[in-house]
């Protein structure tokens, strides 16, 4: 069968897997990684596969209607998001206009977490929607596409029949992650990676996952609430680094790598495995990770070892109360010990901070950027708290009636960015967005900072490329007044 796996036109560069979908301030564009994981699964499968992404490309609507018409599929596998999701329909809309015998599956968060909502519309056109981890649901739905009979026995997807809407139960997550062919090989085949980019990764880089599922209870997290569930599935360390081998022989420009997972190292044996295993191969090829603030100091020197570059990591908040409130699950201590390990260790860290979360004031605020100012950071992000559909988060907000969005399309501005949505009996959209802007100025733009990035540029030509294809984009939100 003829399968095309589509992230429709939209904005230029808008990064639809990004946990919070939007052009980038930075000018980071995702791979298409859910899309890329399924596609791998339907060409394993024997289906002929084309992948389609349109804002990576910065095509337009007629450009892909052309080519929709030239390769004439079967099925069109259309990813979404909530502030994109107006736009995806109305794209859908256009594919039905002029080829009304294709068939449509939604996939992604808001179509996950929205499915009955997105059938109950008049005029969607969409044949099938399939929730939340859904390689393995797709490939079933191809099989099954031309007997309609078997549709109710497909789990996982949602459909109208005979004037109602019809949810077959859940489909379980996938328990052996081996199974799953490289994403690296749906990339060589289908896609440019040049085409991608990610402010903290040198570039060109890949973008893979080791694991799923991630066992913490962070109330705003859309992808373990919506799309991959709390139960944590890792690879085997075998299967990564075999994956890390393919990679350092079939891209050779490419010398670092991103393994994007929510938590790479709820497995700190699992994690020693494969950092032992790319020791003893002597794999030139460096590697950025997301962890938490457990990672313990042994492991982070083994992974150092290894070719770790870079640790994320999700600090969110100074202040002990509000990380209570959104159920983050670690202590202003523990961050603090991290930090501490991280630099005896001499591991590079990125930390990512949020504001807005229940019970957050201006006050408490300033300590998260005072804190973050303590802590021994390579680079930082502060962003106000993004509610999106199927987290706690955006029933909280939507209880409270702190969503000030009229639709689904105010979670970006005019240029794509993001735009916060939330106006909490403390403080205002405004308030939260501007603070933002003042806190990154003040870690940024600090004598100590600026000493220290000068250093990493002169002895490191990636660090140099990269940080300037950054800061190129950056600096005009960076300098900007207000």
């Amino acid at each position: 069968m003829k399968i095309l796996l589509l992230n429709p036109p939209f904005l230029d560069k808008y990064s639809k897997s990004s946990r919070s979908p939007a052009v980038t301030k930075s000018g980071t564009i995702y791979f298409p990684l859910w899309l890329s994981y399924a596609a791998g699964v339907l060409d394993q499968a024997g289906h002929e596969i084309k992948m389609i992404d349109a804002p990576a490309k910065c095509y337009k609507n007629a450009e892909v209607l052309q080519m929709i018409k030239a390769y004439q599929p079967e099925l069109i596998i259309v990813d979404t998001s909530t502030a994109s999701i107006d736009s995806d329909l109305n794209f859908v809309k256009k594919i039905k206009k002029h080829f009304n015998n294709i068939k449509v599956c939604l996939v992604g968060t808001h179509a996950s977490a929205c499915a009955e909502e997105i059938l109950s519309k008049e005029g969607t056109n969409i044949d099938f929607i399939a929730r939340h981890e859904y390689d393995y649901t797709v490939r079933e739905l191809a099989a099954s596409l031309y007997q309609p009979e078997s549709y109710e026995e497909i789990l996982g997807i949602s459909f109208e029949k005979e004037g109602k809407i019809i949810h077959t139960p859940d489909r379980p997550y996938i328990e052996n992650l081996d199974e799953l062919p490289f994403v690296s090989e749906v990339y060589k085949k289908y896609l440019n990676i040049k085409d991608y980019f990610y402010a903290h990764v040198s570039y060109p880089t890949i973008s893979i996952f080791s694991s799923r599922g991630c066992p913490s209870k962070c109330f705003y997290c859309m992808y373990s609430q919506v799309m991959f569930g709390k139960g944590y599935r890792k690879r085997s360390a075998q299967n990564l680094f075999e994956e890390c081998l393919y990679i350092t022989k079939n891209f050779p420009e490419v010398k670092e790598i991103l393994i994007d997972d929510d938590n790479f190292a709820v497995d700190q044996k699992n994690v020693k495995e494969f950092c032992k295993l790319m020791i003893d191969a002597q794999v030139k090829l460096k590697w950025v990770v997301q962890a938490r603030v457990n990672l313990k100091y042994e492991t982070m020197v083994l992974m150092k070892k290894a070719g770790c570059k870079l640790v994320v990591v999700g600090f969110e908040s100074g202040n002990q109360e509000i990380l209570d409130n959104m159920h983050k699950g670690i202590t202003l201590e523990q961050s603090l010990r991290f930090n501490a390990a991280a630099k005896k260790a001499r591991m590079r860290v990125h930390g990512c901070f949020m504001v807005g979360n229940p019970g957050e004031t201006m006050e408490t605020m300033h300590k998260t950027l005072e804190f973050s100012k303590r802590l021994h950071l390579d680079t930082v992000q502060y962003f106000p708290l993004m509610v999106y559909p199927g987290t706690e988060a955006y029933e909280w907000a939507k209880e409270h009636h702190y969503i000030k969005a009229s639709r689904y399309a105010d979670w970006l501005k005019a240029d794509g960015m993001h735009n916060c949505v939330l106006n909490t009996e403390s403080l205002t959209a405004e308030e939260m967005v501007a603070f933002c802007d003042y806190a990154r100025k003040k870690f940024y733009l600090r004598p100590k900072y600026i000493l220290m990035k000068a250093g990493q540029c002169l002895t490191s030509k990636e660090d140099f490329v990269r940080t300037i294809k950054a800061f190129r984009t950056f600096r005009k939100y960076l300098f900007k007044k207000g």
